[in-house]
């Protein structure tokens, strides 16, 4: 089969290379992927930068989430068949959804939603799933609950403010003028244009803030809490919460401890909870999902479809910040 790979940390230009198809075990599918989409962590790996939390043995294959059709089952599968469309996200341990083939555990996809084409379905699982976690999880988002939830045009945050909505809370959330129209039709309440204005000279009692951007955006978000609050990021530091709650080793809790001291600092300052998310494959999520797709609830929104074959450039182009949606790649 074909597959994009790299061959070390670093690497900025993936290689279209031949690689066998890969095997399934007794509890895996093997997939035809239709179409795969970039996500940042695919470079934040490509890079190195999740060494601190997995390590990947070279050559990799990149690309976190995809949809496509069954093409065969292991011997223990009893949720899908042959033919079945699908759609997921593979454990950390297996990624590599830019090839034309993928073996996968059957408990980290599900059956497509009906009402989508498979480019669509394809930009949906990673963003889908850490939004849901991240809402449902560590927010426990409620009706009528504000939060800030950053970059609202982009992939993720496309996503989010259709599911914050679709749970009751106020959005308020950044766009620039180009992107205003977009995320105020997806039901923000609020939106900062954050080439005019600083949010956090404009909001203030927020119960939630949503990071995508980490840095400097992170570290102003603790402002506009009020007591209590909580803060959840996608970006930023990993800190000894997570590696207690994660079951990481001793020594690594500890280092992550260590490097996350600052937002530590900032939370007994503002008196609120900074949580950091890595997120968990789920099948059964993904099911709760394709209900709100089908439900029309949530729309998912796609800025390009890019061939295969320029995996590349789309890479590229998703580092530009530029994207409106999510950025797909057709691969069948």
């Amino acid at each position: 089969m074909k597959a994009m790979l790299i061959h070390k940390y670093g690497q900025k230009n993936m290689q279209l290379e031949n690689v066998p198809i890969p095997e399934i075990s007794y509890d895996d599918v093997l997939v035809e992927i239709h179409a795969a989409s970039i996500n940042p962590v695919d470079f934040k790996i490509r890079d190195g930068k999740l060494k601190p939390l997995i390590n990947y043995k070279m050559p990799l294959i990149l690309g976190n989430d995809f949809s496509g059709t069954v093409l065969k089952t292991g011997k223990n599968v009893t949720k899908f068949k042959a033919g079945d469309s699908v759609y997921g996200r593979p454990r950390k341990s297996r990624i590599g959804t830019f090839a034309e083939y993928i073996a996968i555990h059957e408990d980290d996809i599900a059956l497509k939603p009906e009402n989508v084409t498979f480019e669509e379905a394809a930009s949906v699982p990673l963003v889908g799933l850490t939004t849901y976690q991240a809402f449902h999880e560590i927010l426990n988002l409620k009706p009528k609950d504000k939060i800030w939830i950053q970059a609202g045009s982009g992939g993720i945050g496309t996503f989010a403010i259709q599911l914050a909505k679709e749970m009751g809370a106020y959005v308020a959330t950044t766009a620039s003028s180009a992107g205003k129209d977009l995320v105020e039709s997806l039901g923000a309440d609020k939106v900062i244009n954050y080439r005019e204005e600083n949010f956090e000279e404009v909001l203030a009692d927020y119960d939630y803030v949503y990071d995508t951007l980490g840095g400097d955006a992170l570290v102003n978000s603790f402002q506009i809490l009020k007591a209590g609050g909580k803060i959840v990021s996608i970006s930023d530091l990993p800190n000894g919460r997570f590696g207690k709650e994660n079951n990481y080793p001793f020594w690594k809790t500890i280092a992550f401890r260590l490097i996350s001291r600052k937002l530590t600092k900032l939370e007994k300052q503002y008196q609120v909870q900074y949580n950091f998310l890595f997120m968990k494959p789920s099948g059964e999520q993904l099911n709760k999902i394709k209900e709100l797709i089908e439900a029309e609830k949530i729309k998912p929104f796609i800025d390009r479809v890019i061939p295969f074959e320029d995996v590349q450039k789309a890479m590229e182009y998703s580092e530009s910040g530029r994207a409106k949606g999510k950025i797909v790649i057709k691969i069948k």
